[in-house]
């Protein structure tokens, strides 16, 4: 990967490190240049089970990860759905359903191996560093995480694990309104409940889980639950609280085929949806907002989106403020592309206006550029230039993906 690097920046040539293309903002598209196919690089380099760290290469992917640490009593948590690869979750900062507990690949990144534009290679916390924490000069580890691939290529990455639960408890609660659920959700959270995920699905993703996944779940916003360690005590409260925001009763999900079909409805939630209209393409949209005005804006987009000629559908690891909107459109009908665009900018707007963030994990990509200038200062769009700049002063990685064009 360096030599490449190396003669591509010589010869002034663009790159784009690709992984498993599970991105959802067009963060790998090109415009002439190469791109670098990383998933043949899918070593598992270095386990120290007892530190509680794995190294790997870019082609390594989650569910591959956690196949390997299977014996190990170990794990790694961070779970965005599809069976990405590592260090490509690393590169757009991903995060999932278990991110409330355990945390975004932010926090769960301790040190990267990085190939920069002109072939040099660098290790962004040392060259075989993995200590827990560090106050050793600049944080160039968080730096990269999320960066795209505009500024290095990441051939390796050493990820922080996670001690398997002991006991695992899983359930689903239904709610007269959205946000009755995403009350309960916030009460949730603010009681201080070590909660693993808590997800959120609308009345229109019900009806596509159910068909899709043929669960016989009620056709209501529904909230999807995980305990880990003290299930019993998490779920009693947890249960109380629902029944308090006019909640059903808790139906428990015990056994691990079930939790798995659960989970698996939940992470095929986006294919339910676009069955809702076969031969539909995905339009998604994802905002994360302090948790506090999370109620308001999930209901508020769902007043809009209810009026909207589009079928569109709310989903959430709402634990942590974020939420996804999933608009099945037809492409070739450019009314229905702009009606798209029209709603995830307004959705992104709302977020922005609360204190939010116009992306929580699907990243930039070129999809939310135009709204960076909305989320950031010129002062701080000038800073982030900069450093693009010191890193890549021939805008070969990735070029045109994350900032704007102008700033």
């Amino acid at each position: 990967v360096s030599q490449v690097a190396s003669c591509c920046y010589h010869h002034s040539i663009p790159m784009v490190p690709v992984g498993t293309g599970t991105g959802l903002e067009g963060g790998v598209t090109t415009k002439g240049g190469i791109q670098l196919d990383l998933t043949k690089m899918d070593e598992i380099l270095d386990l120290h089970a007892e530190d509680f760290d794995v190294t790997v290469q870019p082609g390594v992917t989650r569910k591959r990860l956690n196949d390997y640490l299977h014996d190990t009593g170990l794990w790694f948590p961070v779970d965005p759905g599809a069976d990405a690869s590592l260090c490509g979750m690393a590169a757009t900062s991903a995060s999932g359903t278990n991110a409330v507990r355990y945390g975004t690949m932010r926090e769960n990144v301790m040190n990267l191996e990085v190939v920069l534009a002109d072939g040099r290679i660098i290790h962004t916390a040392g060259s075989g560093r993995r200590s827990r924490k560090s106050a050793a000069g600049y944080n160039l580890t968080n730096l990269f995480v999320g960066s795209e691939g505009t500024l290095g290529i990441i051939t390796k990455a050493t990820l922080r694990l996670h001690a398997i639960p002991d006991a695992v408890l899983s359930a689903v609660c239904q709610f007269p309104s959205v946000r009755s659920a995403v009350d309960t959700c916030t009460q949730v959270i603010q009681a201080g409940m070590p909660i693993a995920r808590i997800e959120l699905l609308d009345d229109r993703s019900i009806i596509a889980s159910n068909a899709y996944s043929h669960l016989d779940l009620a056709v209501a916003p529904t909230l999807f639950f995980e305990f880990h360690g003290a299930v019993d005590e998490q779920a009693e409260l947890a249960a109380q609280l629902a029944a308090d925001n006019g909640g059903t009763d808790f139906q428990f999900a015990k056994e691990l085929s079930e939790r798995n079909k659960l989970w698996t409805a939940r992470h095929n939630a986006y294919y339910a949806h676009l069955a809702l209209r076969p031969g539909s393409k995905g339009f998604l949209t994802d905002v994360c907002v302090p948790i506090s005005h999370l109620s308001d804006v999930i209901a508020d987009t769902k007043e809009e989106l209810e009026k909207s000629p589009l079928i569109a559908c709310i989903i959430g690891h709402v634990g942590d403020g974020n939420f996804h909107v999933v608009l099945p459109v037809n492409p070739r009908v450019s009314s229905e592309v702009d009606e798209a665009h029209r709603l995830a900018d307004n959705i992104a707007r709302r977020a922005l206006a609360v204190g939010g963030t116009c992306t929580g994990e699907h990243g930039v990509g070129i999809g939310k550029k135009h709204l960076l200038k909305e989320e950031f200062d010129s002062a701080t769009l000038s800073a982030m230039s900069q450093v693009k700049q010191a890193l890549d002063p021939l805008n070969l990685m990735n070029p045109g993906k994350v900032l704007p064009e102008v700033v």
